[in-house]
C-alpha cells in the first residue's frame, strides 16, 4: 500500500526575512547635523542668541557659551535662566544643544569649551565668535586692568579659540545644511566668523582689542586654508540689544540711510549665509552689515 505524496509546505518566515521586510519600509535615518560653536550667547535679545536661532533653523546643532558674571556687572544685568531658555528654543528647531558657562579671561578655557562641545555634540564645523568685553573708557581714563581684561577676552581668547579649532578640525560631521549633494563628513567645509566693531573714541580698549581680533581672523583665512576652512569678520554696526540710551538710539538711527538700527536677525542672516555652501567663496573679508551707517 502506497501513501499519497504530500506537497511540501512553505517554512515559517524567519527573523531575518521579517527584519528585511520591516527595513524596506523604515524611514531613513536623519542625516547628521554639523555642529556650530557660538560664543557670547548670554541674553535672549543678544546678537549671539539671534545667530544661534538662525543656525538651528538652518540645520545646525549648536554649542554656545555664556558668562553670567559679565552680564551681572553691566547696566542691563543678568537674565535669569537665559541659557536654559535659549537651549529649549533651539531644541524646538530640531537642534541638539550644549550650553557651556565659560570665563574667557582664563587661557585654559578655550580648550575646555571644545572638549565639552565635542563630548556632547561632536566635532565643531563652524566657530562663531560673538563674545565681548565692552566697558566704555577713553584714551586718558582707561586703566591698565581694564585694558588687559579687554584684550584677554576679545583678543587672546579669540586667538586661542581659533587656534584650538584649527588644531582639531578634520572636516565637518555631516552634510552642510542646504547642500543636497551632501559632502562626505571628512570634506565638509569649515567656517570661522568673528564679530567686530570699529568703535574706538570713548571706547578705546574695546575698539583696539576688536581691531586686533580682525587681524587674527583674517590671518586664519590663509593659515587654515589647507584645511578647507574660510574665515571672515562681520561688523554688525549699531544693534540695539538693550544697551543704548534714548538719545544714542535717536542719533544712530538718524545716521543710518535705511532709517533704522540693526537687529540681531540682520547679523544672523549674514552669518547663516557665510556658513552655508553658497557662502564658500567669501573668505578673508571684513564685511559691514550696518545698513550703510557712517563709521
Amino acid at each position: 500500500m502506497t501513501t499519497e505524496e504530500q506537497p511540501p509546505t512553505a517554512p515559517p518566515p524567519t527573523s531575518a526575512s521579517t527584519s528585511t521586510s520591516t527595513s524596506d519600509h523604515a524611514p531613513a535615518p536623519r542625516p547628521a547635523r554639523p555642529v556650530a560653536l557660538i560664543t557670547g550667547v548670554g541674553r535672549s535679545i543678544g546678537i549671539g542668541a539671534g545667530i544661534a536661532r538662525q543656525l538651528a533653523a538652518s540645520g545646525w546643532d549648536v554649542a554656545f557659551t555664556y558668562w553670567t558674571p559679565y552680564d551681572r556687572r553691566m547696566e542691563w544685568g543678568a537674565e535669569d535662566g537665559a541659557a536654559a531658555s535659549i537651549a529649549e528654543e533651539l531644541a524646538g528647531a530640531g537642534a541638539r544643544t550644549a550650553g557651556i558657562e565659560a570665563d574667557l579671561t582664563d587661557p585654559d578655557t578655550p580648550a575646555r569649551i571644545f572638549d565639552e562641545a565635542e563630548q556632547r555634540l561632536g566635532p565643531v564645523t563652524a566657530l562663531v565668535l560673538s563674545h565681548a568685553e565692552s566697558v566704555d573708557s577713553g584714551l586718558l581714563d582707561t586703566t591698565v586692568e581694564a585694558f588687559d581684561r579687554h584684550f584677554a577676552v576679545n583678543t587672546r581668547a579669540s586667538w586661542l579659540l581659533i587656534r584650538e579649532y584649527g588644531l582639531r578640525f578634520r572636516g565637518g560631521a555631516g552634510s552642510a545644511p542646504g547642500d543636497d549633494s551632501g559632502p562626505a563628513p571628512s570634506t565638509a567645509p569649515g567656517r570661522i566668523i568673528a564679530l567686530t566693531s570699529d568703535h574706538t573714541v570713548g571706547n578705546l580698549p574695546y575698539g583696539a582689542s576688536k581691531g586686533a581680533l580682525d587681524r587674527i581672523t583674517l590671518a586664519a583665512a590663509h593659515e587654515l586654508a589647507h584645511l578647507g576652512v574660510t574665515a571672515n569678520v562681520v561688523n554688525p554696526g549699531p544693534v540695539d540689544t538693550g544697551w543704548m540710551t534714548d538719545e544714542l538710539r535717536t542719533s544712530l538711527t538718524r545716521g543710518t540711510p535705511l532709517g533704522r538700527l540693526g537687529t540681531p536677525q540682520d547679523t544672523a542672516h549674514l552669518v547663516d549665509f557665510l556658513c552655508s555652501p553658497q557662502g564658500q567663496w567669501v573668505n578673508g573679508q571684513l564685511l559691514k552689515s550696518n545698513g550703510g551707517a557712517a563709521s
